[in-house]
């Protein structure tokens, strides 16, 4: 074919000579084909061939045609799936789900949450190339308008950044559009999480003794101030967890239930979960007092479990749900005839709270305080429940300075042979000893009488 032949049928309505791969449809838009990162042919196509072009009358906005073919051009260069990108936020996520769909319930129903905060907001149409540093910050803000709670919206994000980190892996983006810090974009409006002090401990439990309507949560309650035991474990114990011969729970499983499945069995999140707990002879006397009073209930088995401890008015094992509801019914009426009102937020997982609070402060090993609590990280242990104050900094330094006084005074001559002594203003002394320094007569784990 001549040249002069070729070049009139690479040409637009306008007379503009089309490039390689460029070409007119017969309803005046412009079409583009290429080859992708994986072989395959591809269209994409504009109203205008350059920037200075005027969109037809009716017609979207849109990038010219050559603009496209720079930015695409780019992303084969640069080896970006050009295809890749186009996918929404819901589609990128349900790709990173559907490939890690080996978890445990409760994280299918945060996941279930998350694709429903997506579907009805518009970052979820959005396409993955399409979302800036500013519209992930935005979603964020949204977010929070909308009455979603700080955790929540903290825990979504993290899971957003996951996914737009595998977008970046598999090549189909240059950026991760997620990677902020939350806490400069919106403030944690959660409600602190506070621990009740000693004296709300006694208050508390004296309340409950005494009261006709809550006296008989009195043992469970004492059991989950003195073990630190989550909610889902004090509900899934059973006779056999209990070994009353060394004094320990073994915690090697929970009880949860949803409104799908029923009652079902999960073991803890990590290996640290699975421990035994020391009893104190507060709580030791508590479940004794259980199994003494534990009336038979329905005979369910829950995944190999049965004989459950703790039962509703039905028979029936009881659940987080059960006692969320007792402890906000309890904390109201306490508050009524209380002048100090206990805290805030009043649930299971205040008791937990308390344990481990008044551990650290009474100088438990932080390692063995972790084990305890069967948290996976020390730093769980250290900076989310311990929650120190300046009094008990104070204390903490008189207690320490109290002992290096007399050690440095009566300072002992090394002897000829064997290891050499401790260095100076170390005090070794057995755990039995430190506990009764901290509990004086009493006999719990942290000063308040069994009983």
């Amino acid at each position: 074919m001549p040249r002069k032949e070729r070049d009139e049928k690479r040409r637009d309505n306008k007379g503009r000579l089309l490039k390689s791969g460029e070409s007119q449809r017969s309803d005046g838009r412009y079409a583009y084909k290429y080859i992708d990162t994986f072989g395959e042919t591809q269209f994409v196509y504009s109203w205008k061939l350059v920037p200075t072009d005027k969109v037809p009358a009716g017609k979207r906005p849109c990038l010219s045609l050559r603009e496209k073919i720079k930015q695409i051009q780019k992303d084969l260069d640069d080896g970006i799936d050009t295809i890749g990108k186009k996918m929404t936020v819901c589609q990128l996520y349900e790709k990173y789900t559907r490939q890690r769909g080996n978890v445990r319930k409760g994280t299918q129903k945060s996941r279930q949450q998350l694709m429903k905060l997506l579907s009805e907001d518009k970052l979820g149409a959005a396409s993955i190339d399409s979302v800036k540093l500013s519209d992930a910050k935005e979603w964020a803000l949204r977010m929070q308008e909308k009455g979603v709670a700080y955790n929540t919206i903290c825990n979504s994000k993290r899971s957003l950044k996951a996914i737009f980190y595998m977008a970046v892996q598999d090549d189909c983006l240059r950026k991760n559009p997620f990677d902020f810090q939350i806490n400069e974009v919106i403030n944690d409006d959660t409600v602190p999480k506070v621990p009740l002090t000693p004296t709300q401990e006694n208050e508390l439990l004296d309340f409950m003794q005494n009261d006709p309507v809550y006296a008989k949560y009195y043992d469970e309650v004492v059991i989950l101030l003195e073990t630190g035991l989550r909610i889902s474990e004090l509900c899934g114990l059973t006779p056999a967890d209990l070994n009353f011969e060394k004094r320990f729970v073994n915690v090697d499983h929970q009880l949860l239930r949803s409104t799908e499945d029923g009652y079902y069995i999960e073991a803890p999140k990590t290996e640290s979960g699975f421990r035994q707990v020391p009893m104190s002879a507060a709580a030791y006397e508590a479940f004794e007092r259980v199994l003494k009073k534990r009336r038979d209930g329905r005979c369910i088995e829950v995944d190999g479990y049965k004989d459950f401890l703790f039962l509703n008015r039905d028979g029936l094992p009881k659940t987080a749900v059960n006692y969320d509801a007792m402890f906000k019914c309890l904390a109201k009426k306490y508050n009524k005839c209380h002048k100090e009102p206990l805290p805030d937020v009043m649930t299971p997982h205040t008791m937990r709270h308390t344990f481990c609070t008044r551990m650290a402060n009474a100088g438990m090993n932080p390692k063995a305080l972790q084990y305890i609590m069967g948290h996976a990280n020390i730093v769980m242990t250290l900076n989310y429940y311990a929650h120190a104050t300046f009094h008990s900094a104070q204390e903490e330094m008189e207690r320490l300075q109290a002992k290096a006084k007399p050690t440095a005074e009566a300072k002992p001559e090394p002897a000829a042979y064997g290891p050499e002594p401790p260095a100076e203003g170390f005090v070794r002394a057995p755990f039995g000893a430190l506990r009764a320094n901290f509990t004086g007569e009493r006999r719990s784990f942290y000063g308040r009488a069994s009983g």
